[in-house]
C-alpha cells in the first residue's frame, strides 16, 4: 500500500510538474509577442520623430531593408537591423539606421540614427539601456534634450577630432557624474555617419532600385560600411 501510494503521489506530481510547465511556456510566449509589439510600436513612434510625417509620404515601418553581416561590427549589431528609407513623392531624404554603441557605463545601448542625403543628422533617439537612473539615463529625450545635439552635425560640422565630449577635448557636453554614457553615443553617432558616407552611392542606387517597397522573401541587403572615467563621482 504504501508504495501504491507513493507512485500515485509521483504520478500527480509529474502531471503537475507538467501542466504548470505548460502554463508557464504559454504565458512566456504570450508575454514575449506583447513585448515585441510594444517594442514595434515604440520604434514606429521614433521614426516618426526622427523624419516627421510632413518630411515624407511612405510607410517608414515597411520601407526598408537589412544591413548585410559583414557590416554589424562598424554599426555595434549583434543580430542585424533593417534601415529604414525616407521618400517624399518616391526620392529618397533620409536613411534611418539602427546602431549600438557597446561600451556604455552598464552595457549596450541601443539606438536610431537619422541621416539626411547631404549627410547631416536628421535625428538620434535612444531606443533601450540600461544607463543610471539620474545620471546616464539623461541619454533619453524625456529625460533632457541632450540628445537633440546632434541635430544638423555632419562629419565636418564638427571636425574630426571635436567628435568627442568636452572632457575629450571635443564638442559634446557630459553629463554630471556620467562621462562614460555621452561618449559612448557620440562615438557611434559618429561611425554610423562615417558608414553612411563610404556607402551613399551604393545606398542611393539601391534605394531608386527600391521605389516600390521589396516583395515578401526578397534577400537584398545593404552594405554598412580616451580614457575612461568613472560614471559615479
Amino acid at each position: 500500500m504504501l508504495i501504491t501510494s507513493i507512485r500515485r503521489s509521483s504520478i500527480a506530481l509529474g502531471l503537475f510538474a507538467l501542466v504548470t510547465s505548460g502554463i508557464l511556456a504559454a504565458t512566456q510566449l504570450g508575454t514575449r509577442e506583447l513585448i515585441l509589439e510594444a517594442e514595434r510600436a515604440a520604434a514606429a513612434r521614433a521614426l516618426l520623430e526622427i523624419v516627421p510625417r510632413d518630411r515624407h509620404s511612405n510607410d517608414l515601418m515597411a520601407d526598408r531593408v537589412p544591413v548585410a553581416e559583414e557590416f554589424w561590427r562598424q554599426l555595434g549589431l549583434d543580430e542585424g537591423g533593417d534601415i529604414h528609407i525616407a521618400r517624399n513623392q518616391g526620392k529618397p531624404v533620409a536613411i534611418i539606421v539602427p546602431a549600438v554603441a557597446p561600451d556604455g557605463y552598464s552595457g549596450d545601448i541601443k539606438m536610431i540614427v537619422g541621416i539626411t542625403w547631404d549627410g547631416s543628422v536628421a535625428g538620434v533617439r535612444v531606443l533601450n539601456h540600461q544607463e543610471t537612473p539620474g545620471l546616464g539615463d539623461r541619454i533619453e529625450l524625456k529625460k533632457s534634450d541632450w540628445i537633440l545635439g546632434f541635430n544638423g552635425k555632419s562629419l565636418t560640422r564638427p571636425t574630426p577630432e571635436l567628435w568627442n565630449v568636452k572632457k575629450d577635448k571635443g564638442e559634446f557636453d557630459q553629463f554630471t557624474g556620467a562621462t562614460i554614457t555621452p561618449r559612448a553615443v557620440v562615438r557611434q553617432v559618429y561611425q554610423t555617419l562615417r558608414f553612411f558616407e563610404a556607402n551613399k552611392k551604393t545606398l542611393l542606387s539601391g534605394s531608386e532600385q527600391q521605389a516600390k517597397p521589396a516583395p515578401a522573401g526578397s534577400q537584398e541587403t545593404y552594405p554598412a560600411k580616451g580614457n575612461e572615467v568613472a560614471e559615479h563621482g
